[in-house]
């Protein structure tokens, strides 16, 4: 006889404890707990044998047909070549960021190449759909159309069909009637991705999961549906600005931390060939407190521009705001310049803004939130044609960076003369370009260069 039990589960980690707390003691969140009711079988569950064969590696075959392109370039990037057969792919992001958009795009792609493509809604109705697929100029021959909720139909449907390709949009809606909680809950997510990953295993059914996200911008649900799919793709980007971001901080078949940068239009999202030129596109000419750095997401070389503005506050204590860059490593740099170049900025405000919406990690941007804060300080601007780059140490030093060659022939595909560098990296340099490399061992020097003394 199956006892009825309660347990609390935190909704940002997925800790369960018997009891509600305040505050979980894993994420350290407040009022995050939520009760859940399950049964507990008294039976012991008779152990299934698997049919799955042992297998020597070398033995395991290949073919190129395991990949399947989404015939969009930049999604493919992000992917590592492709959807890999069987694969398992978690998509998030804010409300209306465009998650839905990319997928039904794929889909439609995907579909007219041939392959059944099994759209699964949770949140929009059949015509709901069709409305947004018209607007979108989509009309796929193999894209099959499911408003639906319950797995069990959900599963069902799939053996009807056989797809190829299946998207759930959104795992935080479906839900399971052997668990007696609420969909969204953690013990529903989770089982709602045990079950869509054997599924995707069994059939080799390439699925797109499209999770929501909390206040903090992590996927909602237990941090085990991360760890539970192959791919975890973030779209990044304001909503009221058209640029997105999507990328990739989990991907087995491919590379990490590797971005696509798509342009929200009328017609969908279309995909951004050279971001470089996107990203600088407006850039004041002969302005105080703007620096180009060439910065590295993933395998690929980009141009960013930054921007600081440094003025007098009005109020006792001064204040320091960084958008696009980790505020930390800006009030960093601040104490860096007031120690070892003289600068007082105790008694000014410091704003950092890194343009187009795209967040820089690396520190080999360094020396750019330090050049554009010293250019806006002395009201002096820095060449236009001169790109920065270095990861700044407490003594004022420059460290040395990866992907040298490949950020300086970049900055001279689009023009720019000069180049600022630690010294260390002139060693091995391996350049197609005909830029004036200036190599620096402290940033001392390298504000004497790009401001003049």
């Amino acid at each position: 006889m199956a006892k009825i039990k309660t347990k609390f589960i935190c909704q940002e980690c997925g800790y369960e404890t018997p009891k509600w707390l305040g505050k979980c003691p894993s994420c350290g969140q407040w009022n995050t707990f939520a009760e859940e009711i399950y049964e507990k079988s008294a039976q012991t569950k008779v152990l299934e044998i698997s049919t799955s064969k042992v297998q020597k590696l070398k033995e395991v075959e290949i073919r190129n047909e395991d990949r399947t392109s989404t015939y969009i370039k930049e999604f493919d990037r992000v992917l590592g070549g492709g959807i890999v057969k069987g694969s398992l792919i978690l998509v998030g992001g804010d409300p209306g960021i465009g998650k839905s958009t990319l997928l039904i795009q794929t889909a439609n792609n995907i579909s007219l190449k041939g392959y059944k493509v099994l759209y699964v809604s949770g949140e929009e109705s059949a015509k709901q759909i069709k409305i947004r697929a018209s607007r979108l100029g989509i009309s796929g021959e193999d894209l099959f159309i499911l408003a639906e909720t319950n797995i069990e139909i959900v599963l069902n449907v799939i053996k009807d069909i056989q797809p190829q390709v299946l998207i759930i949009d959104s795992i935080q809606t479906v839900y399971t009637p052997n668990i007696s909680s609420a969909p969204g809950s953690v013990s529903q997510v989770r089982e709602i991705s045990s079950m869509l990953m054997k599924v995707a295993k069994e059939r080799e059914i390439a699925t797109f999961i499209v999770g929501h996200v909390t206040k903090s911008g992590a996927i909602a649900g237990p941090r085990v549906l991360e760890h539970m799919v192959d791919t975890v793709l973030y779209f990044e980007g304001e909503r009221h600005h058209t640029y997105r971001v999507l990328r990739a901080v989990k991907n087995r078949f491919g590379s990490t931390n590797e971005i696509g940068i798509f342009e929200m239009r009328d017609l969908g999202l279309v995909e951004v060939k050279n971001p470089s030129e996107m990203l600088l596109s407006g850039r004041p000419i002969n302005a105080s407190g703007n620096v180009v750095i060439p910065s590295i997401e993933g395998t690929r070389p980009m141009l960013i521009e930054m921007q600081a503005l440094v003025s007098y506050t009005a109020f006792g204590m001064p204040r320091r705001i960084a958008t696009g860059v980790d505020y930390n490593r800006v009030i960093l740099m601040i104490a860096i310049l007031e120690k070892k170049i003289g600068l007082e900025l105790n008694n000014m405000d410091a704003y950092i803004n890194v343009t187009g919406g795209i967040q820089i990690k690396e520190p080999a941007a360094d020396l750019g939130i330090i050049c554009a804060l010293a250019s806006s300080f002395k009201d002096v601007e820095i060449d236009s044609k001169t790109v920065v780059m270095g990861e700044v140490g407490l003594a004022g030093e420059l460290r040395s960076i990866s992907f040298i060659d490949k950020r300086i022939n970049e900055a001279g595909k689009l023009g720019f003369k000069t180049a600022i560098i630690p010294e260390s990296n002139l060693k091995g340099l391996n350049i197609k370009t005909d830029m004036n490399i200036i190599g620096v061992s402290n940033i001392r020097d390298a504000l004497d260069i790009c401001l003049g003394g």
